[in-house]
């Protein structure tokens, strides 16, 4: 698993949303852009990851970051997570993980003795201009969002 460095330009892509329009991440062109990839929505985790964003929205917007996060889960399945959790921002679907294979962030896991192929929770920072501005791998699933904001303040 080759995971792509900040400095590097993001691969411009098209999933479907919650609703299943399309969204690229050139439509975001002048907007910094949160990509941060979860393994499974509505887990305990991933819940966690999510409202923390959800209840930062506000700061975010006011650093001019859109949210979208991006999973292996079917489309039909999103709406039902941003429907419980109340969730604020774009949820991707990349069912066959073409886009996380080019973001580096499909590959080996390990969980309970078992290996297998599978997500991994890291987040991308995108730049106005479409380049990898800074890469969140190190972060508890609880405190994503205040890594994420002390960063965007400069108290990383």
């Amino acid at each position: 698993m080759q995971t792509l460095t900040a400095g590097t330009p993001a691969p411009d892509f098209t999933l479907p949303d919650q609703n299943g329009a399309p969204v690229s991440l050139k439509d975001f062109k002048g907007k910094k852009v949160l990509a941060y990839f979860y393994p499974k929505a509505m887990t305990p985790g991933c819940t966690v990851q999510a409202c923390g964003l959800r209840d930062s929205k506000s700061e975010l917007d006011a650093l001019n970051v859109a949210v979208l996060g991006i999973s292996i889960d079917p489309v039909k399945r999103l709406p039902k997570f941003i429907e419980r959790d109340n969730l604020n921002f774009t949820l991707l679907s990349d069912e066959d993980h073409a886009v996380a294979e080019q973001f580096g962030v499909w590959g080996e896991k390990k969980f309970m003795g078992k290996v297998y192929d599978g997500l991994h929770r890291i987040s991308f920072l995108i730049n106005e201009d479409g380049v990898i501005e800074h890469v969140f791998n190190k972060f508890k699933t609880k405190d994503h969002h205040e890594v994420v904001l002390a960063y965007l303040n400069g108290n990383s």
